[in-house]
């Protein structure tokens, strides 16, 4: 909305920041149809939300806080989620951390890049590092042989956790010192 897309740009950025990421896991995986698909009730989800960002812009802006604090909700999800469904397939710990990453930001990276911008996951606070906590805590608590429903609720908790203090506190992800600080966008 903010940059003066109409309302069939702001829904099919709506639907790949929704779904992109868990497509491209269930491609990667052989998972055809991908469950977005699949699953008749996916997109419908995604456009009533893109929907709703297009009729009540303001009202979302004002909502800034608590949107972040949803999305850091549905990064841990995403990336826990992501990541089990990638150790199910039987893939090895590092694969199903990079899936468990893809999974919960392969949405916003795909909206991005439709905007013809860097992605912001590639260049702004702390997301992707926080989705691949959730998912390295996952892996561990699988290895160690930990309950899986303490463990999925483990690596939720630490993904939100460090995507809400990242922003709280402005952190940011380490960066080249030979970087030239943020890129044109």
């Amino acid at each position: 909305v903010r940059r003066g897309l109409d309302i069939v740009g702001v829904l099919v950025l709506a639907v790949a920041a929704a779904l992109a990421g868990g497509m491209l896991r269930d491609a990667l995986l052989g998972a055809t149809p991908v469950a977005a698909l699949a699953d008749g009730r996916y997109l419908p989800v995604a456009l009533a939300a893109g929907l709703a960002a297009f009729l009540l812009h303001p009202l979302v802006e004002r909502l800034g806080k608590p949107v972040m604090v949803f999305d850091a909700l549905g990064l841990g999800l995403f990336a826990v989620t992501g990541c089990r469904k990638a150790m199910e397939a039987g893939l090895d710990p590092t694969a199903s951390l990079a899936l468990g990453v893809v999974t919960a930001a392969g949405g916003g990276l795909m909206r991005d890049l439709l905007l013809a911008e860097v992605p912001r996951v590639l260049r702004e606070e702390i997301y992707a590092l926080a989705a691949a906590l959730g998912a390295a805590v996952v892996l561990a608590g699988d290895r160690l042989g930990a309950p899986e429903t303490g463990t999925t609720l483990a690596g939720v908790a630490a993904a939100f956790a460090l995507r809400v203090l990242s922003v709280r506190f402005g952190w940011r992800a380490p960066r080249s010192p030979w970087s030239r600080g943020d890129p044109e966008v």
